[in-house]
């Protein structure tokens, strides 16, 4: 199957660089195959920027790298019209979402109006310019980072934002084994400040068309579209739940569980990968009561509560 292969290629390129985020890598490479976006939350210094470098490397797709600040503007990002006297017209100079693989570091330290910037972008893969449209490369993807601990001066992403990411994906500590891994690559000279000097081996972008074919031609029996709904329509109906997932919530689990099921060798999709993808797919499109989140409930706790709760299709 050309999913799994592909994926599999991916992720050996990816280890030769980020060591002990497995789970951050399969669900990086997921979300690409699914032709979604995603968020990386964790605290500095876990390899962010690094898991999403790496993985533009290897699959050999152009990268570009916006810092958040609280003064960037729209045009920073999208591009602009400049006057060429040489010419006596206006050129359009490309901003950096001209690329394949967008990293949006630390998304919510800039104002929602710059943020809004990017949601022509991740939707209709185009942006317009007084009025005129220019279309990106395809295929194109955001990964925006977010740190969990500092909220002063940032600025939380619009609910309309935060519902186009396929994807919300949780970097954590790396386990003893693997931060002393981490730490005996650095002994022996490893450093990511050259990081083109790093070996990663390109699996190319030709596979990407193939995988979109195949993920199309994955079967889903009707329990399973029934089992996602029962899902969506639980974080609803959740007493703890104020906001639960959309109908775009649910197709987003959907077409991540058809390629979770490929990346494990399968042409159909069993429960078990809907039950896999729920929590990252779902993580950010729940927004809990206040009682909830001051009693320390978190949206993963309601998710695999209410998943726990629901009848699985035989």
């Amino acid at each position: 199957m050309a999913i799994k292969e592909y994926a599999e290629k991916i992720k050996k390129e990816m280890a030769k660089v980020v060591t002990g985020q497995d789970e951050a890598i399969e669900q990086v490479i997921l979300a690409f195959l699914a032709g979604g976006h995603a968020i990386l939350e964790g605290v500095p210094g876990l390899a962010k920027t690094v898991l999403a470098k790496t993985f533009a490397r290897a699959i050999g797709a152009d990268f570009s790298r916006i810092q958040f600040t609280p003064d960037l503007m729209p045009s920073d990002i999208v591009g602009t019209n400049v006057f060429d006297l040489k010419q006596s017209r206006f050129i359009f100079n490309k901003g950096p979402v001209f690329t394949n693989i967008l990293l949006a570091d630390e998304i919510n330290r800039t104002s929602p109006k710059t943020q809004s910037a990017l949601l022509e972008v991740m939707q209709e893969k185009q942006v317009t310019v007084e009025g005129k449209r220019y279309s990106i490369p395809l295929p194109f993807m955001v990964l925006a980072t977010q740190n969990p601990i500092e909220f002063e001066g940032t600025y939380p992403l619009p609910e309309a934002q935060t519902d186009r990411f396929l994807m919300k994906i949780l970097i954590d500590y790396p386990g003893r084994e693997y931060e002393i891994e981490v730490l005996k690559k650095f002994k022996d000279g490893f450093n990511t400040d050259d990081f083109d000097e790093i070996p990663i081996k390109s699996v190319g972008l030709t596979k990407y068309t193939e995988c979109r074919k195949e993920f199309d031609s994955l079967r889903v029996d009707d329990t399973i579209l029934g089992y996602i709904q029962d899902i969506a329509e639980g974080t609803r109906r959740h007493p703890a739940v104020l906001l639960g997932a959309s109908t775009r919530g649910a197709i987003s689990l959907l077409n991540a569980s058809k390629i979770r099921a490929a990346m494990d060798g399968r042409k159909y999709v069993i429960p078990d990968d809907v039950k896999w993808c729920a929590p990252p797919v779902l993580r950010h499109r729940l927004i809990l009561q206040a009682d909830a989140e001051i009693e320390g409930k978190r949206s993963d706790d309601i998710i695999m509560e209410i998943i726990q709760r629901i009848e699985v299709p035989r």
